[in-house]
């Protein structure tokens, strides 16, 4: 195994659960100082929502090596020999270096965070954010700091996470974003939702500029972030603009990439064209079934689905991975953000004909207590109504609405059919209409008066 996070150490325990230690050897380099962590829950450990860091850690090296999974932290994969069966690992502590043969390979080497080729982005306070090493390196520089200045690059899933993380810290924070709204896995009519929440909850939202460079003091630390039009003063830069697949290894050796930088799979999880090599996690490009066509997903639950079916196909069973249809949830304060299926450029990009329709509602029967607000927005296929996305923004209850979404999307329901789902009902959860449902009648109407 090549990574010993979630769909790496996934992988090795599931296939130890099927093979014993006589059976099948397993051996798992990490470059880093954890593995069987919970990467999604970062920035709520830097924010203070989880109180220590071992609370993001599912299962511990010790525990792993009890179980005859000879885990090797610290340890980096440098090359792979497809030819010859073999990997080249490197030491951090020593240095020194050596060969691992191995029968069957399972490369789980997940993402890595864009950092922009610009003056100062290796500064001394520029911090990424993808793993446990990385979340406490930036928890050590909060430490530190004199100052009480953020500045976020991005306002993706990680950057508006960290941001509120950075207010929670008691930090004044701008978010510098290339976008015309934040969260560009919506609309940018509902990404305007977002927007708005963030300004009140204090947040200097600067959407529509890039950035030119990361100033420095005498000292090489970062003061700022500097943009076309002005320079925002910054004592830690939170660099929140996507991750892109860790894929350098397999390049080199020959295996097949896809045009987002993702390794190539078929259903097993087995790399194209490599009978004894599998791959899995934020690496991989996901088949989308919504689209039908190749993304890359960096999610934790597609890693842990994927780390499932390879354990079991490695270790002589049969399983497979379908695809996605691109299921999130986020949230910023109290506010709760949603996606499932295509965004409007999505479904351009596929060359689908669509309708949308938005409608405002409430968590909860109107007349019962703390009833909050929120919008969701639908795309339907043009004639024949197929649901093809789902996007939700509102407060507490709104979010996990997007399953009813997700269900659906996976089904192939049209948006007609779902208006007739069988939801449970009763005040202090929902409306009568629950809100998908609601979109999914407004949706059936535009379907129709398109038609």
């Amino acid at each position: 195994m090549i990574g010993g996070d979630a769909a790496g150490m996934s992988a090795a325990s599931q296939a130890r659960r099927l093979k014993g230690p006589d059976e099948l050897e397993i051996v798992a380099f990490e470059r880093g100082h954890f593995a069987s962590y919970s990467a999604c829950g970062i920035p709520y450990w830097v924010g203070g929502d989880v109180p220590e860091r071992d609370r993001l850690i599912a299962r511990t090296p010790e525990e792993h090596r009890a179980r005859g999974i000879d885990l090797r932290l610290r340890t980096e994969v440098t090359e792979i020999d497809v030819d010859r069966g073999r990997v080249r690992t490197r030491d951090a502590g020593s240095g020194a270096e050596s060969w691992t043969p191995y029968d069957k390979l399972v490369i789980a080497t997940g993402a890595r965070p864009i950092r922009p080729d610009l003056p100062g982005a290796d500064a001394a306070g520029v911090h990424g954010v993808q793993t446990l090493d990385d979340g406490q390196a930036l928890l050590d520089t909060l430490a530190r700091s004199g100052g009480r200045r953020a500045v976020v690059v991005g306002a993706g899933y990680i950057g508006v996470e960290m941001a509120e993380a950075l207010i929670n810290r008691g930090y004044q924070v701008t978010v510098v974003n290339r976008g015309r709204e934040p969260m560009s896995t919506l609309d940018p009519d509902m990404g305007r939702l977002v927007h708005r929440a963030m300004e009140g909850l204090g947040i200097t939202m600067v959407n529509g500029t890039g950035v030119t460079g990361l100033p420095t003091d005498d000292d090489g630390r970062v003061r700022g972030v500097a943009t076309p039009a002005a320079e925002y003063p910054a004592d830690v830069v939170v660099l929140g603009i996507g991750v892109r697949p860790q894929t350098s290894l397999a390049r080199a050796a020959g295996l097949p990439l896809g045009d987002h930088g993702g390794l190539l799979t078929d259903r097993a999880m087995r790399v194209r064209g490599h009978e004894n090599i599998w791959a899995g996690g934020d690496c991989v490009e996901v088949l989308d079934l919504v689209s039908g066509q190749q993304r890359h997903i960096p999610l934790g639950t597609h890693a842990n689905k994927h780390g499932q079916v390879i354990g079991t196909n490695a270790a002589g069973g049969y399983a497979t991975f379908p695809g996605v249809v691109g299921t999130a949830v986020s949230k910023v304060c109290d506010l709760e953000i949603a996606r499932t299926g295509l965004r409007e450029k999505d479904a351009h990009r596929a060359g689908l004909r669509f309708v949308t329709a938005t409608i405002e509602s409430t968590s909860r029967a109107g007349y019962y207590p703390d009833a909050s607000p929120m919008t969701v927005k639908m795309l339907a296929e043009h004639r024949t109504g197929r649901l093809l996305g789902v996007q939700i923004v509102g407060r507490e209850g709104a979010g996990k609405r997007v399953d009813i979404a997700a269900v659906a999307l996976t089904a192939g329901m049209t948006v007609e059919q779902m208006t007739s789902l069988d939801l449970g009902y009763a005040p202090p959860f929902s409306p009568v209409w629950d809100p998908v449902l609601v979109a999914a009648r407004k949706a059936v109407k535009a379907v129709r008066q398109r038609a």
